[in-house]
């Protein structure tokens, strides 16, 4: 199981994920049956206040399933080829 920092530095304030608006809608729209919409977790991701925090830990961390940052995989791993080349 992978364990989550929740708390962002010494500060004791909630972590970016506690402050993410996935976080209170249903899960299962992030994670889309293979060919599934993803616009319904697009949407959520486009008001969400941590969503740069978000794209930033599904790239550093290579996150191969879901939207993350308002983005699919395959849009994760384009960004990610722009930005090496």
């Amino acid at each position: 199981m992978i364990e989550l920092n929740l708390v962002d530095g010494d500060a004791g304030e909630p972590g970016w994920q506690e402050r993410a608006l996935c976080a209170q809608t249903d899960p299962e729209a992030f994670f889309p049956e293979k060919g599934g919409s993803t616009r319904e977790a697009k949407k959520v991701c486009l008001t969400c206040e941590v969503r740069d925090e978000c794209l930033e830990y599904a790239l550093m961390n290579d996150e191969r399933f879901g939207i993350w940052g308002g983005l699919s995989e395959r849009e994760r791993r384009k960004l990610k080829k722009r930005a090496v080349v």
